[in-house]
């Protein structure tokens, strides 16, 4: 197994750490384009906090399964990982070796390869764009809303912390109340963080529903085999008078997916 294959954990987590360094980075740009509003910068700094906890878990993540710890840690650029996971503004630029390695993981395994995976996979791929999507909402809604509503009379939503409460709980749809957006710019923006926390929380109780519900496969068994009953009934088939191998292949192509018996 080559390297980049051992390094590799998944498409769709991998595709998920890499969007969240993109955006870390990009936070950086905008946190000098903010200096003037302490308000938004610490709606920024925050979603940083939240980004160096996730990256702390992916670098122990990868450090507990790497093959050769210290290889990750010297050759692959774990202490870089270790770096930027701390929240230190002069550090996060470490974070450039983590886009470096997602796209080498996934130009080792192949655009069309990944593409496959992805929809093979449509659960996984699912839970980590909710997860995405949510962490979006709450960085973009927070700062929208903040800037919308921070200058309007009677505005009840002046500061980061009223900012990030208010999309967590408007994402969620629980919607306390205590916290809500007098300006009609900053209501379409609330429907908006609504309408997206709802197809957020239905796509994951579906997941949730796929997870808990589906049959769970024999012990041993490897995607894409039929199970024993079907091959002891395809065993007793070939036992029949002018049946051959490839009506089989037919019927086990059906089963598959592949096309429709001829």
């Amino acid at each position: 197994m080559s390297a980049p294959r051992t390094e590799l954990k998944s498409i769709g987590y991998e595709i998920f750490i890499g969007a969240l360094s993109l955006l870390s980075i990009l936070n950086l740009l905008l946190v000098v384009a903010a200096r003037d509003d302490g308000d938004l910068q610490n709606v920024l700094l925050t979603m940083n906090a939240i980004f160096s906890v996730v990256f702390l878990l992916d670098f122990s993540y990868r450090l507990a399964t790497a093959p050769s710890r210290s290889g990750y840690f010297f050759r692959h650029f774990g202490w870089a990982d270790l770096l930027a996971s701390v929240p230190l503004p002069q550090l996060k630029f470490l974070r450039i070796f983590r886009l470096v390695r997602v796209f080498r993981l996934l130009r080792g395994v192949g655009g069309r390869s990944v593409l496959r995976t992805l929809v093979r996979d449509r659960a996984g791929s699912a839970l980590y764009t909710l997860l995405l999507t949510g962490i979006l909402v709450l960085q973009f809604g927070s700062l929208l809303i903040l800037r919308i509503e921070d200058d309007a009379p009677g505005a009840n939503i002046t500061t980061a912390s009223d900012a990030l409460w208010y999309t967590i709980v408007t994402i969620s749809t629980v919607g306390y109340g205590d916290q809500y957006p007098v300006t009609t710019a900053g209501r379409i923006v609330g429907a908006m963080i609504i309408v997206v926390g709802v197809g957020i929380f239905g796509t994951f109780t579906g997941y949730l529903a796929n997870v808990f519900l589906s049959p769970r496969k024999p012990a041993g068994a490897v995607e894409g085999t039929p199970p024993v009953d079907t091959l002891a009934q395809l065993r007793h088939v070939l036992d029949l008078p002018g049946v051959t191998v490839e009506d089989v292949d037919r019927v086990l192509a059906v089963h598959r997916g592949d096309g429709p018996a001829r």
